[in-house]
């Protein structure tokens, strides 16, 4: 059953969230701690995060520097494997443009394809930290990595040859951006390719953070206008320290809107200003709620507890 078939089905609005493959040498033990604290509110899926290799300097055994890719956190096929297998909660891994080739990503759909993992978020990813804007190692956007997903779909690899065996086509979503994404000239540019995304098959879409929902209640109905029909799925992160109210804006792009702002602003520890993100992100998400989206998708990096916490109050 698709992502999308199960928050159709559900009877009130379906609760997701995401969450990180462990850092390079750790277990997978705080993966389960976040899914174990989370499993009451009978989540749909679980969207696994991606990350590209980024290039460090290591040290050499004569004392020179060596720059060198290293990827911190591997393993997002095995995790996802590692919580369908232990939990039979759907999972849907994130599939990137960025620091992978097109043979690469080849690769990694063909072992979910064995595993039998069939959901999928398609994103082009942020930059490498080491570079000043995006450099594409392969695919530019992500509607390129679409076209090569829709493609393995039809039974073809990516060099135009003809798969031997039959596949289950992949199901997926794709990102949107209720505040424009950071490149792009202007927000009715993001709605075309928001269009663009769906026309071509992505059966949902799920927005970046955000914390302003009127923001997201006018790009639902411009995106509506423009033709865009599928669920738009809410992507919504309790702050939990006091030095996201400028750390957040900065990475995400994304408006603290006032009234929160002179909140956070008032705290002078992280536990405080946990309290008001927790206050803030429930009245968020029961107003979401109630305005009848259909599902809402946590965003649970170093936010676990107040995820826990919103959910009681609201699901």
């Amino acid at each position: 059953m698709s992502i999308v078939s199960r928050i159709s089905s559900a009877d009130k609005t379906a609760f997701s969230f995401e969450l990180l493959p462990p850092l390079k040498g750790n277990g997978i033990e705080s993966v389960y701690r976040t899914i174990d604290a989370l499993r009451e509110f009978d989540p749909k899926y679980i969207n696994i995060t991606t990350h590209r290799s980024e290039m460090v300097y290591k040290e050499l055994p004569d004392g020179l520097f060596e720059r060198v890719a290293e990827r911190h956190r591997p393993g997002t096929v095995a995790v996802a494997a590692a919580i369908q297998n232990k939990y039979h909660i759907p999972v849907v891994p994130h599939i990137l443009c960025s620091g992978f080739t097109p043979e690469e990503t080849e690769y990694v759909l063909i072992d979910l394809q064995f595993l039998g993992i069939t959901d999928l978020l398609l994103l082009r990813g942020d930059k490498a930290r080491h570079d000043k804007a995006f450099v594409p190692t392969g695919h530019r956007n992500a509607t390129d990595l679409q076209a090569q997903v829709n493609q393995f779909n039809r039974g073809y690899f990516f060099d135009g040859s003809k798969m031997r065996a039959g596949i289950q086509p992949f199901s997926y979503g794709m990102a949107c951006y209720p505040e424009k994404h950071e490149e792009a000239p202007n927000l009715e540019s993001d709605i075309s390719y928001a269009l663009k995304k769906v026309q071509e098959g992505a059966e949902y879409l799920v927005t970046q953070m955000f914390f302003d929902n009127q923001k997201y209640f006018d790009f639902v109905a411009a995106l509506r206008a423009a033709g865009v029909q599928v669920p738009v799925i809410p992507g919504i992160k309790p702050i939990t320290l006091m030095n996201q109210l400028t750390v957040l804006p900065k990475i995400f792009h994304t408006d603290i809107p006032k009234a929160f702002a002179d909140e956070l602003r008032k705290c002078t520890t992280d536990e405080q200003a946990a309290e008001v993100g927790v206050e803030w992100c429930t009245t968020q998400v029961k107003e979401l709620i109630a305005h009848g989206t259909p599902s809402i998708h946590f965003y649970t990096m170093m936010a676990t507890q107040s995820v826990k916490r919103v959910a009681k109050s609201v699901f």
